[in-house]
């Protein structure tokens, strides 16, 4: 590496939730681990594939659910950092993480190293409807969207409304306390929406949002890191080949693709709103109109986010390591053509890709190296662990995603 990091500071994924099998907190632990970072990460149990890695120091079992009082939850992340014993930059791999370290930084702050933003501003971002403001705000394209209170007004709004649209979970937090769908959901008729209303209560978290047709868009990813003065110190675009579940959940294949307006497009509106910190943003290129329409922002390191590294071994990760413990963040290009594959939910997303029908046509034709998300010649007990915990449980749940998948794609 052309840097060092500080090894006096250590790290702590943060998380809260019950998903062990998360790749992306295993690749943050091996990428700053290679650095020398002392590494430390919360974790449901012993057996998770982030507890096995050879390049975590300890892992402090707290099962959580994300629906937990922020109180204990500060009180949780206190009484780690006091077994740590030093300031520990703080790494959240889910939104609730990332929304509670904002409001209550203050508490946080002299226990934990972390990226000070506006503290209201991670939970808007992190919610569908204040998502949804922000960017017609700021003139930032988005899918059109409804944001209903009652079922009275989703009946009024499935009158007129044109399917298929989609359905999504509309604030962190209650998303995990009150689901109202089991992720992003296409509704295909009226019908069916109004029969999935049924369950959602007096006031349902839903935002009801336009369907981007398949056959006319192409996915598109943004992961960055911003300094205190919102300047882009890491800034990666890629194109995602496919996701699961299909075309609504998590990458499953990407590549790194140079795209400089959609960089440029990134840059501009996280300097517009302030923020602060690692950003992973989904968005789709609608080719009906020449746009890049942002669907969400993540505020807090994504999944997916060792698919970019650049030329001089900077990714998202390191560079706020860097930055906030005082160092240069050197500056490189990204690896275009680089390729990022999930192991485990590839291969059914490549057999329901398949048969959709779907192609990227920004995707090269060849990889110009690939990134695994589990397998590691230097760390290979988490592939082990994952294999262990994924195979039986695994199947079923993919099964059963599928099987929603063609109830909803019929209704």
């Amino acid at each position: 590496m052309p840097f060092s990091a500080d090894h006096a500071v250590p790290a702590l994924i943060v998380k809260f939730g019950d998903y062990p099998l998360h790749h992306g907190g295993v690749g943050a632990i091996r990428s700053l681990g290679r650095l020398g970072v002392p590494m430390y990460a919360i974790t449901e149990d012993r057996y998770t594939p982030a507890a096995s890695s050879r390049y975590l120091r300890r892992a402090f079992v707290w099962p959580t659910t994300g629906t937990e009082e922020p109180e204990r939850l500060v009180e949780g992340l206190l009484r780690i950092g006091r077994r740590i014993g030093r300031p520990a930059l703080l790494v959240p791999t889910d939104e609730e993480a990332a929304v509670l370290i904002a409001e209550r930084q203050e508490e946080l702050g002299e226990a934990f190293l972390f990226p000070r933003v506006e503290a209201a501003l991670p939970r808007r971002l992190a919610s569908k409807q204040g998502l949804h403001e922000l960017c017609v705000e700021h003139g930032i394209p988005t899918p059109a969207a409804a944001f209903p209170q009652s079922y009275d007004e989703i009946e009024r709004f499935a009158r007129t409304a044109r399917f298929p649209l989609v359905a999504k979970n509309r604030e962190a937090f209650v998303r995990r306390a009150r689901p109202a769908v089991n992720g992003t959901t296409r509704i295909a008729s009226r019908e069916a929406l109004l029969s999935l209303a049924r369950d959602w209560g007096e006031r349902p978290g839903v935002i009801l949002q336009e369907y981007l047709p398949r056959e006319e868009a192409e996915d598109w990813i943004v992961h960055a890191y911003f300094d205190a003065d919102s300047n882009p110190r890491a800034l990666f675009t890629g194109v995602k080949v496919r996701s699961w579940p299909p075309h609504a959940g998590m990458t499953a294949n990407a590549y790194v693709v140079d795209n400089p307006e959609l960089a440029d497009l990134a840059a501009r509106f996280i300097k517009q709103i302030g923020f602060t910190g690692i950003i992973d943003l989904d968005l789709r290129f609608d080719r009906r109109d020449g746009q890049y329409k942002l669907l969400d922002f993540n505020p807090r390191m994504g999944a997916q986010f060792r698919l970019f590294e650049s030329e001089s071994g900077v990714d998202v990760v390191r560079a706020m390591h860097l930055d906030l413990t005082g160092r240069t963040v050197p500056e490189g290009e990204q690896r275009a053509g680089h390729r990022y594959i999930v192991e485990n939910i590839d291969l059914p997303a490549l057999l329901a890709y398949r048969r959709s029908g779907y192609t990227t046509p920004h995707a090269p034709t060849r990889a110009s190296g690939t990134e695994l998300a589990w397998l590691a010649g230097d760390d290979p007990l988490p592939f082990l662990t994952m294999l262990a915990r994924f195979v039986r449980p695994g199947v079923k749940h993919l099964y059963q995603l599928w099987r929603a998948g063609r109830r909803g794609g019929k209704a």
